[in-house]
């Protein structure tokens, strides 16, 4: 899918849960608050492609500096053939194959920490943001003898990967090459991994992210906030880069969708309870 190209990002939570290294690129948008970036794994996706890479051993620590999260354009190839015949597709959502639609994303962002004195979870702060955004549309992907469930692959990004407030969201992913997770167990050479359980009807959109694949330490659902260097302590200054905070369980993603336009909202918090966001998406496909 196309996009600005980036490299090597890792993906870190607060439980020491992942880190990867993943091909990525950014969107071009304003924040109006500090830079920061996200992070995943390297993984192989559906067309538009331009590169396949290998995925490899992640490291267990959460401490290791985060580097930009993903975008279209580095989405390598899916072992699809383009000259073989795409199923029969009930709902029609394979008319929106190979649809980007770009727009706004309106952001707002509440800032979580454990700094009371009794150790209670407080909102610190909030912010809002106005970010650049592309939500790009594939078939389903296929790894090894599975097949995505869903009517269609989805990649959506807001923001620049340099920049506070960024979100990433996929579907789906392929690994494209035997590693480990985090337990020591073997992966399959063509994993494929789902995020998302998605319906689409008539142009209604209704989606949901169902397993952050945070064990498998294969995070690509992310949002990135720069965190501050000592707990509690934000006079000392943040995290050089930013921190990327995988998505939980039960972010959402809806709305209208149809071949020209896009109207979705999204809401949804971090695995580590630090941060929550919500924000809505205007696209127009071209």
């Amino acid at each position: 899918m196309p996009g600005i190209g980036r490299t090597r990002l890792v993906a870190a939570v607060s439980t020491g849960l992942l880190c990867a290294a993943l091909a990525g690129c950014g969107h071009d948008g304003a924040a109006t608050a500090g830079a920061s970036t996200a992070s995943a794994t390297t993984l192989a996706s559906g067309p538009p492609t331009s590169a396949s890479a290998s995925l490899p051993e992640p490291t267990p620590s959460a401490s290791d500096a985060p580097t930009p999260t993903p975008t279209p354009a580095d989405e390598p190839a899916t072992t699809t053939s383009p000259d073989e015949p795409i199923a029969a597709d009930a709902s029609g959502a394979a008319a929106l194959w190979g649809k980007r639609y770009s727009g706004t994303a309106s952001i707002s962002v509440d800032i979580y920490d454990y700094c009371t004195t009794d150790g209670s979870r407080r909102r610190a702060d909030s912010q809002t943001y106005s970010m650049n955004s592309t939500l790009d549309l594939s078939r389903p992907k296929t790894g090894g003898d599975e097949t995505e469930s869903n009517p269609f692959s989805m990649l959506f990004a807001a923001g620049d990967p340099s920049q506070a407030g960024a979100v990433s969201f996929w579907s789906s992913a392929v690994s494209t090459t035997s590693s480990q997770d985090l337990a020591g167990n073997p992966r399959d050479p063509h994993l494929l991994l789902s995020y998302w359980d998605i319906e689409w009807s008539d142009g209604d959109m209704n989606a949901r992210l169902t397993d952050p694949h945070t064990q498998q330490a294969v995070a690509l659902n992310l949002l990135n906030w720069p965190s501050p260097v000592v707990a509690c302590r934000s006079d000392l200054g943040r995290m050089p880069g930013g921190y990327p905070h995988a998505l939980a369980s039960g972010t959402t993603f809806a709305g209208r969708l149809d071949g020209s336009t896009a109207s979705l909202s999204a809401e949804g918090s971090s695995t580590d309870g630090q941060v929550a966001f919500r924000f809505e998406f205007d696209g127009t496909a071209s």
